[in-house]
C-alpha cells in the first residue's frame, strides 16, 4: 500500500494510522525465525528446491519440538518497483515522521472533509 492510498483510508477510517517499515536486514532480529530456521533445514534435509511450490510446501510443514507450526503461501502478485509519489501530493499528507528512523516510521492523520 502506497503513502497515498494510506493517506486515503486514515480519511476514510478518520483514524490515524501509523506505519512502521522494518530496515533492510531485520530480519536477522526476528526471533521467531530464529527459532524457526534450524527446523525449516532440518525438514528440507538439503532436498532441490525445483519451483516455488516446492519450497512453500517444505516451509509450511515445518512444526518445532515445542509445537510452533508455520504458515506458507506463494505470493505471485507483482509489486511495482521505483514508485515516486509527487511532492505536490506529499504535501497534501498529514504525515508526522517519528522520531526514531523517520523515513520508515511515521503517522498519517486524517485530513478534513
Amino acid at each position: 500500500m502506497t503513502v497515498s492510498a494510506t493517506a486515503v483510508l486514515a480519511d476514510e477510517l478518520r483514524r490515524p494510522i501509523t506505519v512502521c517499515h522494518l530496515p533492510p536486514g531485520a530480519s536477522k532480529w526476528n526471533k521467531i525465525e530464529h527459532r524457526l530456521f534450524a527446523y525449516i533445514s532440518i525438514h528440507w534435509r538439503g532436498r532441490p528446491l525445483v519451483d516455488y511450490e516446492s519450497v512453500v510446501s517444505l516451509i509450511g510443514a515445518t512444526t518445532t519440538d515445542a509445537g510452533l507450526t508455520v504458515s506458507a503461501q506463494l505470493d505471485t502478485d507483482d509489486y511495482p518497483t521505483g514508485v515516486v509519489v509527487p511532492d505536490e501530493v506529499m504535501a497534501q499528507l498529514a504525515l508526522h515522521p517519528h522520531a526514531t528512523h523517520p523515513q520508515w516510521n511515521y503517522t498519517l492523520l486524517p485530513r478534513s472533509p
